[in-house]
């Protein structure tokens, strides 16, 4: 029996990158996949790319597996609302929610510092790539409340307190990684575990058309960018995923911030060629980089440190304070 066999999943954002990478490796494990976003076949989201939730289900079909594709925009509440009614009225149950929904949206790709940041954006950003993360949580909430058992995975970006991009998309990365820690808090007592996880490099449709290559060739995007041979591909975090989901000990995750090197270290997952990409084993070149960025970054890393060294302190000093016994 494969090990999420007659469970029952939804992965919000499983149109493309991580999130179709997840929704196969679950649907690959066994769970029925409800493969959600806004790209239907003919009518694709304001993001003008080919791939859809459709070609995700697909896919899963195709390997084996059990899918189907709900066109969802999950910054609208009664949408969002009325696809948990239907997962619970055709199979009584939700096992595993992964959210990716605007992991990939364009307005990411503004880099710059705050001062120079366009804000025109700013709201219609933040509830895409936020929001509509804290109402799919909401509405999948209860039904592993009431089974007293489930998963819900958010993906992010980096496996420390940093992320890329504009300061808004910094802000969405950071906030993600928060509400994990927060629903575990609220979610432990009844038995549900929430996490946020990472991908390394990440070889989305996205990247590959970046760097000039398929997914065929992509090796030989390392001619330009050393740090490519690294890579991982979509279905390899889902893979993580997917062991974690299957973990009967899941709940001693609970509330962390995981990348998918970790998780693979952890269940020994490995991607569909067989590699096991280990970024956070892995010597980053920074030489391709700005100068200037990189001591941006080298200046955040330092503070960083420095913020959660102090957190830390605090944070144990706080815990000090609680009668004994209290608290998981």
């Amino acid at each position: 029996m494969k090990p999420l066999e007659g469970q029952v999943a939804v992965v919000a954002g499983a149109t493309r990158g991580a999130g179709r990478g997840v929704a196969r490796a679950l649907g690959e494990a066994g769970a029925f996949v409800y493969c959600t976003g806004r790209s239907v076949a003919g009518a694709p989201s304001p993001y003008g790319r080919p791939e859809t939730i459709d070609e995700t289900a697909a896919l899963i079909a195709g390997e084996g597996g059990r899918a189907a594709a709900v066109r969802v925009d999950h910054t609208s509440e009664p949408e969002v609302e009325a696809l948990f009614a239907r997962v619970d009225r055709e199979h009584g149950r939700l096992d595993v929610l992964v959210d990716g929904v605007a992991g990939e949206d364009p307005r990411a790709a503004q880099w710059g510092s705050f001062w120079t940041t366009n804000f025109r954006d700013a709201d219609a950003i933040l509830r895409a790539c936020l929001v509509s993360h804290m109402l799919t949580a909401k509405h999948a909430a209860g039904p592993m409340i009431r089974a007293r058992r489930g998963l819900i995975v958010e993906l992010t970006e980096s496996d420390i307190m940093m992320g890329g991009g504009n300061p808004m998309i910094q802000t969405v990365k950071l906030s993600l990684k928060g509400m994990a820690l927060d629903m575990a808090m609220q979610l432990h007592e009844h038995g549900v575990a929430a996490v946020a996880v990472t991908p390394g490099f990440l070889r989305s449709e996205a990247m590959l058309e970046r760097v000039g290559v398929s997914e065929a060739n992509w090796r030989d995007g390392g001619k330009a960018d050393p740090n490519f041979l690294e890579s991982e591909s979509p279905l390899f975090v889902g893979r993580a995923v997917a062991a974690l989901a299957a973990d009967p000990r899941m709940l001693e995750r609970t509330g962390m911030l995981w990348s998918s090197w970790e998780l693979a270290r952890a269940y020994g997952v490995t991607d569909y060629d067989g590699r096991r990409p280990d970024w956070g084993a892995f010597a980053i070149d920074f030489s391709g980089l700005p100068p200037a960025l990189t001591r941006t970054l080298a200046t955040g890393v330092r503070l960083h440190r420095a913020w959660l060294r102090d957190v830390a302190r605090r944070t144990d000093e706080f815990a000090a304070k609680f009668p004994p016994g209290a608290g998981a």
